[in-house]
């Protein structure tokens, strides 16, 4: 279950991502002078102490990139070279932003939803009334159905091209800018849609020794 606290945000999700992802090689030939949200989904953090959000942002030629962030409260140590900004939220105070390929939390659930067949989280709003359950418009779905999740070691990332590969004891495929054809293959894969993207796609695929 993920929490999304009504607060202002400076700067706000949008306008870091229109700052960091153009300077990024995983974009490819793509126009990222405007960027534009499509929806985003979530995993959960079972100790409750890191949010995870993947982006799938509209560029002015109409490609699809995928960008997974991590929040957390405090800095990350040895991660200075994924932090992206820090972020003055007004009801959680300081967020540290990363780029969550490098984040050990973040591949533990990408890994995990996989492999089990898990989906994203749900979202819910924090009011006077309590939690409220908020409409979702992005989904994903793993294909595996394993009860188990493989012992994973700390992230190496690599990019070629705009696909990045994360190494962590299990390989995964993580394409950046997305091709809304890819149907899901024959190994444990995460797909998704979302506004425009009503059939299914492969958005992430884990190998596994």
């Amino acid at each position: 279950m993920a929490v999304h606290h009504p607060a202002t945000i400076v700067p706000t999700k949008l306008e870091l991502l229109q700052a960091w992802v153009p300077h990024q090689t995983w974009t490819g030939n793509a126009d990222t002078s405007v960027l534009t949200k499509l929806g985003s989904y979530r995993f959960d953090d079972p100790d409750g102490q890191v949010g995870m959000e993947t982006h799938l942002l509209a560029t002015a030629d109409g490609q699809v990139l995928q960008v997974p962030l991590t929040y957390r409260g405090a800095p990350r140590a040895g991660a200075d070279d994924s932090l992206i900004t820090t972020m003055t939220h007004t009801t959680l105070g300081d967020r540290w932003i990363y780029d969550a390929c490098h984040d050990p939390v973040y591949v533990s659930a990408l890994v995990a939803t996989i492999v089990t067949g898990g989906r994203e989280a749900d979202l819910y709003a924090a009011t006077e009334r309590g939690l409220v359950l908020e409409p979702t418009t992005t989904h994903v779905r793993g294909s595996g159905s394993s009860g188990g999740v493989p012992a994973l070691t700390a992230p190496a990332v690599t990019h070629e091209g705009t696909t990045t590969t994360i190494d962590a004891g299990v390989r995964i495929t993580l394409p950046r800018v997305v091709d809304a054809a890819a149907t899901p293959g024959a190994g444990p894969t995460l797909s998704g849609t979302w506004p425009g993207q009503e059939v299914p796609c492969a958005v992430a695929s884990v190998v596994v020794p």
